[in-house]
């Protein structure tokens, strides 16, 4: 089989054959990688369609919702690149289309498939924050999977390590390495091509599927307000990247500067989601959500008070809520 590679973990006294195509159709090789992250973007999609039929969300406005964001994600994913490497890409205008090639990043795909589904949401009638909250665990699913791609592909990994149980040696990261010494040391980084490295795919992996099994149980037995999930997940996932993209020798920068893009948009988006969720978890406790944020099947229950305010309380009696609804509308 072509493009093999020779993977060493010699924390665990394991080495093996490592290919990078699985298998060839028509002279076409079809690649691990994009194996990988077809399989994670079904589970995706499946646990989305789960949840969406057990929220009642249209089947119709979904499917317009998985259109437009895997649309929209893709070109994201690759114009975020391509912006931050443009002074190669302005020479190559050709390449820019080539996404078969590499070159993608997962915080444009995010943005893009962001805009994507605020379009379907808008055509399908879907409620965006509800969305928001699937999506989120989606991508905790994709992003836990489709990092084994780059495992296959022996790339996102970080700077050497002699400590980690799980480093990891190849030719193809000694000759990436080799490549990039130059580049890598203007950056203040100094690395050892023939030395093993830290398995970062493997770091940010197991955090998204353990933040997944996290906020999957807060869905269900802790979700106060629309788009919480959502909040959370710019927390848990923001704090990590910002962490693991520090030990990346991958790393897209802010033109000539030492400033990672990644690293510092994650420290950004976990201030701004920590404190968006800070505020509606206050407003929570003191009953004052906005009514569009109250989940339609609550974990907590409105309750009108006899002063004709607001009140929240733990409870999953639908009667009462369906009650407290039709006040609401009434008194509007």
């Amino acid at each position: 089989m072509s493009d093999v590679t020779h993977v060493y973990f010699d924390g665990l006294g394991l080495d093996f054959d490592l290919p990078s195509v699985a298998f060839t159709v028509f002279g076409y090789d079809v690649h691990w990688y994009g194996i990988v992250i077809a399989f994670g973007f079904a589970l995706a999609v499946l646990y989305g369609g789960r949840g969406a039929y057990q929220w009642k969300m249209s089947l119709d406005g979904m499917t317009d919702v998985l259109i437009w964001g895997t649309i929209f994600g893709i070109i994201g994913a690759r114009a975020y690149y391509v912006a931050f490497e443009w002074d190669y890409y302005a020479q190559h205008l050709n390449e820019i289309p080539a996404i078969w090639n590499g070159g993608i990043a997962i915080y444009g795909g995010i943005i893009g498939a962001l805009i994507g589904a605020a379009i379907g949401c808008k055509v399908g009638k879907i409620d965006f924050l509800n969305l928001l909250d699937l999506g989120a665990l989606g991508l905790l699913i994709g992003q836990g999977i489709g990092r084994w791609g780059n495992f296959f592909n022996q790339e996102a990994f970080g700077t050497n390590t002699d400590t980690a149980l799980f480093r990891m040696w190849s030719p193809k990261i000694r000759d990436t390495l080799a490549a990039s010494a130059d580049a890598l040391a203007a950056k203040g980084m100094e690395v050892d091509p023939n030395s093993a490295v830290h398995p970062t795919f493997l770091y940010e992996s197991v955090w998204c599927l353990l933040s997944f099994l996290v906020l999957h149980i807060i869905l269900k037995k802790a979700r106060y307000f629309k788009g919480e999930i959502f909040m959370l997940y710019g927390v848990l996932y923001g704090a990590e990247r910002m962490i693991v993209e520090g030990m990346r020798t991958d790393s897209l920068y802010i033109g000539t500067s030492t400033i990672r893009v990644s690293q510092l948009l994650s420290a950004i988006i976990v201030v701004i989601a920590l404190s968006f969720f800070i505020y509606f978890m206050v407003r929570y406790k003191k009953g004052t959500l906005p009514a569009r944020m109250i989940p339609d099947k609550p974990n907590l229950v409105v309750i009108a008070d006899t002063d004709g305010y607001s009140s929240i309380t733990i409870g999953i009696d639908d009667d009462v809520y369906q009650k407290s609804k039709e006040k609401e509308n009434a008194d509007n």
